[in-house]
């Protein structure tokens, strides 16, 4: 047998009853011997690896369905489908199918599927009893067709004699033209009726009755006789809803008149199956898989057939970006695109990949940035979903994009400038517009899916430098300074409360800290230097003072995410700019209220005392520890300070240790000055001379030492001869006979930065800072104010 090869898709049904395509190839039908049979194969045209490999067996049933596909099972749950690019190829493959199999290729369904049981019960039965006789297409005998549809639904192999009988003599045709006479009529009982029929053949789940059933001729009686629900006192008028009411509207005009029909025939069964179906029942999900199937492969063939036509895209997108347009016309536009790339959702991954760079080579980006600032609402809302597709689907083409097109605009049209102004500026009550780009930034930014190190630097500093100040600005705005406040002061937290009241701001707030906090969690170089650069957090905490409380636990959030990392950097900027000031100050607000604002302050300062963060337990200890002392029902805050105590009981066993070894220099000294480094000298000089000498110098050495360690001298030094040195020569006796010895330093210790990361320079520094410090931090009030 010769091989025929035709373009074709693979497609195998997985466990959600839904296609995925495994591949574009060429298939053939030729023998295989380690088969033993004739089988499909399938190479794929890009490698010519093997798709498919499916021996034609003699049992196995095929269904052709739309004139180009053909569907069969090989094994329990594993359905495969050939969708042909021509009608020629599936004829002709189907042909070898039928030949192998012995069958008529005038058949859509080449074997009867029966199940085991059913094929034990009837393996004995005479051939004759197993045919499905239908009785008389007449008004009289509706009833009796409608029992028979009814009752053979429970077993499949009676579901297929049934199937292949309507098809016969066009049954299923005359059926139909029964229902144009009972509606003429008003022949309500035999509408009831008809009403079962229809929806039992639609139960029958089988394709070659759909293509009747859902033709330009038959479909509009099919929805018909459906408006007859016996269930209901009135009829369903969705004829009327299909013809008068929804409108095909052409934004473009479609010349393809197969690709009209299309549109038609998917719009419709979408309808039947999702409006005028009843819900299925657990038993029936499996009845209409087929018509899923039917729906499916139809959107994939509008958008191959659409996305070909290279001609009527440009068009869309040249109209959709020309500013002389009307509103009306480009609303319609927008909504095209809506509608084209909700299609998409069908397709599979490698399908819409070739899909979207389709769209973003005709220019999809640039026209977003166009009509999402635009004031037409519904314009904007399906912007907003197209860009949610593309973003979903490729964040790095939409970063790729907003960073070359800075090369060529100014920041306040970069896209994603837009993007964050329509959240700003969303006016829905509820800000559902705000959250949906809320979270389209959150991808856009996330470190997870920028895969090459170099992009992901390049791409945060662009947003850090040219998009970040448009975020923050509602932030920055409803917590400015207080213009009579003295901004100069180191530590003060006294900053005009102008805690915004109305619901939708401290909403949009809420979003903006939300995604600053994933910001925190996830650049941690570029928003470290941004929130010192602009002092964020203290703009922040001011939300702490909101109404709303939901507000000031988004700010709380914020702090509790930095103070997280446990990043020293952070902890000093804190205990600068006394940023514990506004969240003690809302927990003694909240007084004996135990709710969610008491329980994630407290939480916060748990998470300090378990984490044993030195610099800001000694920070909350020493300036806020009388006004917290009062809160014993829970013990956070006195363990707050008996880690405090242990870390200066810690220094003060340290200071110890060094005096401690200071008393062991001084013994090896003494020790030192009881050898004789110079035997000729020791002879020519009087012992008690030497002794009354040893006790002058070694009383000035220690009088020395003690008036130092009194001063808290660093660098007390004696001059002694070393220990080991040979006798001076008068070559070295100027620099080899005197050695300077350095005691150890005795600590300072300073109980308002008991275990601060040590910066060798900064030590007068520090003391300067613990003056001013005692000068301005709160004292132990009862409500801390600055």
């Amino acid at each position: 047998m010769s091989d025929t090869r035709r373009r074709v898709k693979v497609y195998t049904l997985n466990e959600d009853r839904q296609w995925d395509d495994r591949g574009t190839g060429h298939v053939s039908s030729t023998f295989v011997e380690r088969l033993k049979g004739i089988s499909l194969l399938v190479r794929a045209e890009s490698d010519g690896s093997l798709l498919l490999e499916s021996k034609i067996s003699p049992n196995t049933a095929y269904q052709k369905q739309q004139d180009t596909l053909i569907v069969w099972s090989e094994a329990d749950n594993y359905d495969l489908a050939l969708s042909f690019q021509e009608k020629a190829g599936c004829d002709e493959i189907w042909e070898k199918i039928c030949q192998v199999q012995g069958k008529d290729p005038a058949l859509d369904v080449t074997q009867d599927t029966i199940d085991e049981s059913e094929e034990e019960r009837f393996e004995e039965i005479p051939e004759t009893t197993l045919l499905v006789e239908l009785p008389p297409c007449e008004l009289s005998h509706l009833e009796e067709i409608a029992d028979l549809v009814t009752s053979v639904l429970s077993s499949p192999f009676r579901r297929e004699k049934l199937a292949l009988a309507l098809m016969s003599e066009a049954y299923l045709k005359k059926l139909l033209g029964l229902f144009r006479v009972c509606e003429d009529l008003d022949n309500r009982e035999g509408l009831h009726h008809l009403y079962e029929i229809v929806r039992g053949v639609l139960f029958l789940n089988k394709a070659a009755l759909f293509e009747v059933m859902f033709s330009d001729d038959c479909i509009m009686d099919v929805v018909g006789c459906l408006e007859y629900d016996p269930a209901l006192v009135q009829p369903k008028r969705h004829r009327e809803f299909l013809t008068k009411t929804a409108k095909f509207k052409e934004v473009i005009p479609i010349t393809d008149s197969e690709l009209r029909q299309k549109i038609h025939q998917t719009y419709r069964v979408q309808y039947i199956q999702d409006i005028i179906l009843p819900t299925p029942s657990v038993f029936e999900e499996n009845f209409l898989s087929t018509l899923n199937s039917f729906i499916f492969f139809n959107k994939v063939e509008i958008v191959s057939m659409l996305q070909e036509d290279e001609k009527f895209l440009t068009e869309v997108f040249a109209q959709l970006t020309d500013e002389g347009i009307d509103n009306s016309k480009r609303r319609e536009l927008v909504n095209f695109v809506k509608e084209f790339c909700t299609f998409s959702q069908t397709l599979q991954p490698q399908n819409r990949d070739a899909f979207y760079k389709t769209l973003a080579n005709l220019g999809i980006l640039p026209a977003l940035e166009i009509v999402m600032g635009m004031d037409d609402l519904q314009v904007r809302a399906a912007a907003t979903d197209i860009f949610s597709y593309l973003v979903e689907f490729s964040p790095s083409m939409v970063r790729e994009f907003v960073m070359q097109e800075l090369q060529q605009n100014d920041d306040d049209v970069l896209l994603i400038n837009v993007v964050i102004k329509q959240m700003i500026c969303d006016s829905d009550p509820e800000l559902g517009g705000a959250v949906q780009l809320m979270g389209l930034l959150r991808t856009l930014i996330d470190p997870e899916n920028m895969l090459a190190p170099n992009n992901k630097t390049e791409f945060l500093s662009f947003f850090y430098k040219y998009c970040m100040h448009v975020l923050t600005a509602p932030l920055l705005a409803n917590t400015a300074h207080d213009k009579n406040s003295n901004d100069s002061e180191e530590g003060s937290a006294m900053i005009n409360p102008v805690c915004p009241d109305n619901f939708q701001t401290a909403q949009l707030l809420a979003l903006i800290l939300e995604l600053l906090t994933f910001c925190v969690e996830h650049h941690t170089y570029h928003i470290k230097t941004y929130i010192m650069n602009k002092d964020l957090l203290r703009r922040m905490l001011v939300l702490m003072n909101s109404k709303h409380t939901f507000l000031a636990l988004c700010a709380l959030r914020f702090m509790r995410r930095i103070i997280g990392l446990k990043d020293e950097y952070y902890n000093r900027y804190i205990i600068k700019g006394n940023l514990f000031e506004p969240v003690i100050n809302a927990l003694l607000d909240n007084g004996t209220r135990y709710n969610l604002l008491n329980s994630a302050i407290i939480e916060l300062f748990e998470f300090i005392k378990v984490e044993d963060i030195k610099s800001l337990i000694a920070h909350i200890v020493d300036n806020f520890y009388k006004a917290l002392e009062p809160i014993e029902y829970v013990q956070t805050f006195k363990g707050l300070k008996g880690r405090y105590e242990q870390e200066k009981d810690r220094q003060s066993q340290k200071l110890t240790r060094y005096r401690r070894d200071a008393r062991s220099l001084d013994e090896d000294e003494e020790l030192w000055f009881n050898e004789d480094d110079d035997d000729d000298e020791a002879e020519a000089v009087d012992k008690s001379r030497l002794e009354d000498d040893y006790s002058d110098g070694y009383g000035k050495y220690m009088e020395a030492k003690k008036a130092g360690a009194a001063n808290g001298a660093n660098n007390g030094k004696a001059a002694v001869p070393p220990p080991t040195s040979p006798p001076a020569t008068p070559n070295n006796s100027s620099s080899s006979s005197i050695k300077t010895v350095a005691l150890p330093a005795t600590p300072v210790v300073k109980t308002a930065l008991v275990g601060l990361v040590d910066y060798p320079d900064d030590e007068d520094e520090e003391e300067e800072d613990e003056e001013e410090e005692e000068e301005q931090s709160p004292r132990k009030r009862p409500r801390l104010s600055s």
